[in-house]
């Protein structure tokens, strides 16, 4: 169950502002919450944060989440005071224009907004094409390039969305950075409920907050990280296509509506002996779960995680996410305690005895 303390730390994760890159406000309260109960909190030159609970228990398991989300960063500030931008991740234009926008600079966030030429002046073939982030610029009301610079505004300065966690009812919850400061909260409760209950506990277990995932789906800071810590099996928490809104072809992405637990991947970075324990844990726990089919690559952490050293045994654990990459993504409070109960039943049922060797 998440209690009213978990949440507060998930509503400040959710609103701190930190893209790939950019990640040090989230990661500072990440280590924060983590000092409060982990036997170990560090972080590396890569920016990733690590919390370590039973140190030298065997195995050695990594939970992973990547803490960045998409956002923008600044290419050019015109003679008029305009600022143009580029994406840091995936975006649909569409979706940014008009939204206000927090950069953030080197003397604190400034507040601008996403324009457009207005639809009276578009000619109707420009009605009928995409807008495209070229055809968008930043405006913080500065008029020429000096004014920008006394907002303390420069090139390569990041900017998010500027939208705050928004609670729908006692289950849903929206937010921009749903993808995926999610994973790196429930790796963190996950820790936090072995650390407050040690019985049992045989293995060292590190929860890992992330960086960069959104620009190296093949590994981004994880790499850095799977090499230190050395884990002999690996955890990762990430989102996936929620399948109950108009429009998804659940032939293509599988079955997973918002409330029906997590989603256990199979095929391509997923170790079929975790995939098969977690599966097992679930079902003996009574807590529902989906299966999504990865046939080449996850495009996820898990990617790089399990060709690292010697090879990770490594599983992806998801979150079923309405409207990823936009300003509004939605995810059910429910699978994110599903989702904390089974990989800490997975834990408890691993000892140094457990043979992850397929054979």
């Amino acid at each position: 169950m998440i209690t009213d303390d978990s949440f507060s730390f998930l509503a400040q994760l959710l609103d701190a502002p930190g893209p790939s890159s950019f990640e040090i406000a989230p990661a500072r309260i990440w280590r924060t919450e983590a000092g409060r109960f982990a036997d170990q909190v560090d972080a590396d030159v890569s920016g990733n944060s690590i919390a370590i609970v039973n140190p030298g228990g065997s195995p050695r398991i990594m939970l992973a989440g990547h803490i960045d989300e998409i956002g923008l960063i600044i290419t050019h500030i015109c003679d008029e005071g305009f600022l143009y931008f580029d994406g840091i991740g995936g975006w649909d234009p569409q979706v940014l224009v008009g939204q206000r926008v927090r950069i953030l600079t080197q003397d604190g966030e400034v507040i601008g907004v996403i324009g457009k030429k207005p639809i009276h002046l578009i000619t109707a073939e420009e009605r009928e094409k995409a807008s495209k982030l070229k055809d968008l610029w930043m405006d913080i009301g500065a008029k020429n390039p000096e004014e920008t610079a006394e907002r303390g505004v420069r090139i390569g300065d990041p900017a998010v969305i500027d939208s705050k966690l928004v609670r729908l009812n006692d289950e849903l919850v929206v937010s921009r950075a749903m993808d995926n400061r999610i994973g790196a909260y429930i790796v963190l409760e996950t820790l936090r409920r072995l650390a407050n209950n040690r019985t049992g506990l045989k293995a060292e277990v590190a929860a890992v907050a992330t960086t960069q995932e959104e620009i190296g789906p093949t590994g981004g800071g994880v790499r850095t990280a799977a090499h230190r810590f050395d884990p002999a099996v690996a955890i990762v928490v990430d989102v996936t296509f929620a399948t109950d809104a108009p429009e998804i072809d659940e032939k293509r992405v599988g079955e997973h509506d918002l409330g029906s637990g997590p989603v256990l991947s199979r095929g391509s970075a997923a170790h079929p002996i975790v995939f098969e324990r977690l599966a097992a844990a679930a079902e003996a726990e009574q807590i529902p779960y989906t299966i999504q089919a990865s046939g080449r690559q996850t495009m996820t952490d898990a990617d790089a995680i399990y060709l690292s050293r010697d090879g990770v045994a490594t599983a992806l654990v998801s979150v079923p996410n309405r409207y990823m990459h936009s300003p509004n993504e939605m995810v059910s409070l429910q699978d994110l305690d599903a989702s904390i109960r089974l990989i800490e039943a997975f834990i408890r049922g691993v000892d140094e005895n457990t043979d992850f060797t397929p054979r």
